[in-house]
C-alpha cells in the first residue's frame, strides 16, 4: 500500500512528517493524510517521492516490488561487493 511505502521511505531516511512537507512544498496534514491512507498524492507528487527517495513510480504505487540503488560513482570492486551482499540477504530471507 502506498501509506505505508511512503512512511518506510520517510523513516529511513530519518524525516519527519513536517520535514518531508517541506520538501515538497506541501503542509505536514498532507503527508499525514497520504500515510494515514485517507489521500493519495497527485502524479506530480508521486514523481517528486520517488525522485526523492530514489524510488519508481511503479514501486510507490505497489506495481513493483523491486527498489533501485544508485550505485552511480562506484567502482567495479565496490559494486562486485554490492553484489554479493545483496546475494548474501536474499539467501538468508529465503532460508
Amino acid at each position: 500500500m502506498i501509506a505505508d511505502k511512503i512512511k518506510m521511505l520517510r523513516e529511513s531516511k530519518n524525516l519527519s512528517q513536517t520535514d518531508l512537507a517541506k520538501k515538497l512544498g506541501i503542509t505536514r496534514s498532507s503527508v499525514n493524510a497520504w500515510e494515514q491512507g485517507f489521500s493519495s498524492p497527485s502524479t506530480g507528487y508521486l514523481v517528486e517521492l520517488s525522485n526523492l527517495f530514489s524510488v519508481s513510480t511503479d514501486y510507490l504505487l505497489g506495481l513493483k516490488q523491486n527498489e533501485s540503488l544508485d550505485i552511480s560513482g562506484l567502482d567495479t570492486e565496490q559494486m562486485r561487493i554490492l553484489y554479493e551482499l545483496t546475494e548474501h540477504f536474499r539467501k538468508e530471507n529465503h532460508k
